[in-house]
């Protein structure tokens, strides 16, 4: 009886530490520096568009920077069109941008709007993109598609 008394506490400890390094080291996973959140906003434009087209992404194009009504690239995927916003953030992504890029889908006709981002997104945009069929790509997509270009690009060198 006496060790079972001195078991429950050192287990509450045991998974309380376990918590705590479980949250450090998603916190470290999800802010940690890359180069991309050193870019400036139409650099940032720019690495976004050559990312798509290295994820097969025909057609890619940036659009002009002032009056593209929320759109910065657009592009298609198995025939299918896109518009994309790209908002390099140094917090999460709001409501607005998602809002953005539903007029913008609608301007430029097209099939599908998204928006990128080396953030992640607030609950509200979440929510708003999930009601307005919006994609949101944030920085664990894009590092997705980087490693996928970079694998790419190693296989073509090996060919």
């Amino acid at each position: 009886m006496r060790g079972a008394s001195f078991t429950v506490p050192l287990l509450a400890v045991g998974c309380g530490v376990l918590i705590l390094l479980f949250h450090f080291a998603w916190k470290y996973f999800h802010t940690r520096s890359l180069p991309m959140d050193e870019l400036e906003g139409h650099e940032f434009e720019s690495y976004c568009a050559d990312l798509l087209q290295a994820s097969d992404f025909q057609d890619v194009r940036i659009t002009k920077g002032s009056g593209d009504f929320g759109t910065d690239i657009l592009a298609v995927k198995d025939g299918i069109s896109y518009a994309v916003q790209c908002k390099r953030y140094d917090k999460p992504v709001g409501v607005f941008a998602v809002q953005q890029i539903y007029a913008g889908r609608d301007y430029y006709g097209c099939m599908v709007g998204a928006v990128m981002t080396n953030q992640t997104f607030t609950p509200a945009a979440k929510d708003c993109a999930k009601k307005l069929r919006i994609l949101l790509w944030d920085r664990s997509k894009i590092e997705e598609m980087q490693q996928w270009q970079e694998r790419a690009f190693s296989h073509r060198k090996k060919s």
